[in-house]
């Protein structure tokens, strides 16, 4: 969603330090979501429904079910958060007190998807003509124009006004408390929504000689262009059938394939070497191999960064395809049926996959399918270094609970139906390492379908007397098959890897104390010895 970019801005009525509204805008992989409260004022709690309606909202939709509609994520979560502030309301204060309007908007490919509660708005700016496209839930009756028929949190069942509409390049889409439109006429929004929310919001506050009467808020969505996945999608590209070697795809002639599957090859244009990788034969009939496939040029051209070959969409391509950097080295996989990675390659490599990892994370994904088949290992200058190669296993964090990836690497709780997050990823990177390390799966290998048990790992320093205690506890800590035990986050896994004197050593629940703490077990031993013969005195002594 590069093609978006959002402002938002809000000021208390008066001489207030704080107000009633709240808003909240989120940047996606494929989505962009932008909330907007205005917590009813005679409400007791109108601020508190504001704050929560906001951040429960963006976060339900960013990590809703993929199965469902963006139109039944919305509405559901909407009714969702309305029954719990109704019920609280009741539980707490005997009467509806957690009240706030709410607006909501969900911007998919060229489709605005959008929801309103309340009396609170939405517009759209297209062409210099303003459209509101929301629904005010007021009273029409004279005397009565500010009073609510419908807001979230003031009755059991609410009133939800959905809609969608196209959107297009420049368009620019607003979403403002009554705050503001009560202040500025829809001429003088149409003429100052381009500035963006907060020069919005500080000139109705001027037009109130600074003095507003109403907590005003804006939040403003630039479309800059089409959605460039959208776009993708819809290019008129065949996507080739039998593909043989010599075959030219404008320009790029194929030499050898590189997967059994025979859609990545080895080509050559001008002399220089890439890899071209094509769409599965299936992505011809089935909508959504064609959106995976799509999505996978769309990471490939946009994440830019040294962990991964460069990537380019060339601009005339007649088939689905993009082409590869191609880098000269062994995948670490087949590098492992010669030899071991030393500690320091194996050091190098965990820290290489938990950065590409955090640099994933900016942008709400994880790679899926962390192994040594997808990670290539090559020199440059006689120093080692790693690319990840596979672009097609990319997906939002928590935006899967299947098991999508590779058995032997996923995390235990994977198998349970949860949903994928760090703590899985980490678990793979884990793996991935003790194998790096051992040339040994730590939990063996484990099949398609298969359900599988974790039991105690054998200590990677048996495998390989090399490895440091320090960088083994690192390890295990990794794999641990109680995601509670293991580590949280990458920064902390990455910090420990950089700072081998802060770790402490890991064992699994089940280790004997001997073998966790052999001083303290003959202390221990030692002591009943004592013990015994002060006893046999005593009893000989008595005798």
């Amino acid at each position: 969603m590069a093609n978006i970019s959002f402002s938002g801005f809000s000021l208390a009525k008066g001489t207030n330090l704080t107000g009633d509204d709240a808003f909240a805008t989120k940047k996606l992989h494929d989505i962009a979501i932008a909330v907007l409260c205005d917590g009813v004022g005679s409400a007791e709690h109108g601020q508190d429904a504001a704050n929560r309606v906001t951040s429960f909202l963006l976060q339900s939709l960013k990590n809703r079910p993929l199965s469902w509609s963006i139109e039944k994520s919305i509405t559901h979560f909407i009714e969702s958060i309305n029954a719990i502030l109704y019920q609280e309301s009741m539980e707490m204060c005997g009467r509806v007190e957690f009240v706030t309007t709410v607006t909501v908007v969900v911007i998919a490919g060229d489709r605005l998807y959008g929801a309103n509660v309340g009396d609170s708005r939405i517009y759209m700016l297209r062409n210099g003509v303003l459209t509101q496209l929301s629904k005010d839930h007021a009273s029409d009756e004279a005397g009565m124009e500010n009073v609510l028929t419908a807001a979230v949190g003031i009755a059991p069942e609410i009133d939800i006004y959905y809609f969608e509409n196209e959107i297009k390049e420049h368009d620019k889409v607003l979403l403002c408390s009554d705050g503001l439109y009560n202040v500025m006429a829809e001429n003088y929004l149409a003429r100052d929504i381009p500035l963006g929310a907060n020069l919005l919001v500080k000139k109705a506050s001027k037009l109130m000689e600074n003095n507003l009467p109403d907590d005003t808020t804006a939040v403003v969505i630039d479309i800059k262009g089409t959605d460039l996945v959208n776009a993708l999608k819809k290019e008129q590209l065949t996507i080739p059938q039998n593909i043989k070697k010599g075959d030219d795809y404008d320009g790029y002639k194929l030499i050898k394939p590189l997967v059994q599957n025979e859609r990545t090859w080895l080509c050559t244009q001008k002399g220089q070497t890439y890899v071209i990788k094509f769409a599965p034969l299936e992505a011809a009939d089935d909508t959504r191999l064609l959106d995976l496939f799509v999505k996978e040029v769309w990471n490939a051209k946009r994440l830019k960064a040294g962990f991964f070959p460069k990537s380019v969409i060339p601009k005339n391509r007649t088939s689905r395809y993009y082409i590869m950097q191609m880098i000269e080295g062994d995948e670490v996989k087949k590098y492992l049926q010669k030899r071991l990675l030393s500690v320091d390659e194996g050091v190098n490599l965990a820290i290489f996959l938990l950065k590409m990892s955090q640099f994933l994370l900016k942008f709400d994904l994880v790679h899926g399918d962390i192994k040594p088949e997808n990670i290539i290992r090559a020199q440059r200058k006689g120093k080692t270094y790693y690319k990840m190669i596979d672009f097609g296993s990319i997906v939002e964090i928590f935006s899967i609970n299947t098991r999508a990836g590779t058995p032997s690497y996923l995390a235990p709780e994977r198998f349970k139906g949860d949903s994928i997050n760090e703590k899985s990823e980490i678990f793979s990177i884990g793996v991935t390492l003790y194998e790096a390390l051992s040339a040994k799966l730590p939990y063996g290998e484990i099949e398609p379908f298969q359900t599988p048990t974790f039991k105690e790992v054998k200590r990677l320093s048996k495998r390989n007397p090399k490895v440091p205690l320090w960088l083994e506890s690192v390890i295990l800590k990794a794999i641990s098959p109680d995601e509670n035990r293991r580590y949280q986050n990458y920064s902390e896994m990455l910090y420990e890897l950089e700072n081998p004197e802060t770790v402490k050593a890991f064992y699994s629940k089940d280790t004997p104390l001997l073998e966790r703490d052999p001083l303290l077990t003959c202390r221990i031993g030692l002591g009943l010895v004592m013990l015994i013969n002060i006893v046999l005195v005593y009893m000989l002594s008595m005798g």
